[in-house]
């Protein structure tokens, strides 16, 4: 997969998304480095932090402010949330009308297995190297999250997968990617942000 996999699903939410909402929304370029510390055990991997992406957000959402009436952040890794919160929630505090809203798929693995390889395989195939794709730890991340806060993904799954690849594919893949817009739209169109900002 791209090392970019993240921040290319959330563009397309995001243009998609836009697209249906209107000439109201214009879509930014996307911030393209999170916090992903927990996948530093693999080559690839850079990570600002959740400290310095807090700041960077905080300090987008000020400039954009200035001239936009309301700004939603579209997220695609699980790893920028802690940073997402603390900001938005500086943002409203502020008096700026923020929110953000997770790229999630009911049902879906966590990191590099079906879901992700299933929207890239929609999104970007040549990028996709089926070739190399193997199944890692598929265990609930509600069952993964106490080893990878001390230990990162790597101490969960030697390969870096969490979910299985190989039963991915592109048809899965559109349909995952209209559950997320669909997700999207309905949630900016409702604005009903709770206090850490993101929308329901």
């Amino acid at each position: 997969m791209p090392l970019d996999t993240d921040t290319r699903i959330a563009t397309a939410v995001a243009r998609e998304a836009a697209a249906r909402l209107g000439q109201r929304w214009l879509v930014a370029p996307a911030i393209a480095y999170g916090a992903s510390g927990e996948h530093q055990s693999f080559a690839g991997t850079i990570s600002v932090g959740t400290e310095a992406l807090t700041l960077l957000l905080l300090e987008y959402g000020r400039s954009a402010a200035c001239w936009a009436s309301r700004l939603v952040f579209v997220n695609g890794h699980g790893g920028n949330v802690a940073a997402l919160r603390a900001a938005v929630r500086r943002l409203r505090a502020e008096g700026r009308d923020a929110g953000w809203f997770p790229c999630a798929a009911a049902g879906g693995d966590a990191h590099a297995g079906h879901t992700e390889t299933s929207l890239l395989l929609h999104l970007s195939p040549a990028e996709v190297r089926t070739d190399r794709w193997q199944a890692g730890n598929g265990a609930p991340l509600t069952e993964l999250l106490p080893s990878m806060r001390r230990g990162g993904v790597a101490a969960v799954s030697s390969v870096g997968v969490l979910g299985d690849p190989t039963t991915a594919t592109a048809a899965e893949g559109n349909r995952i990617l209209a559950e997320m817009v669909d997700g999207c739209v309905g949630r900016v169109a409702r604005w009903s942000p709770q206090p850490d900002g993101m929308l329901t």
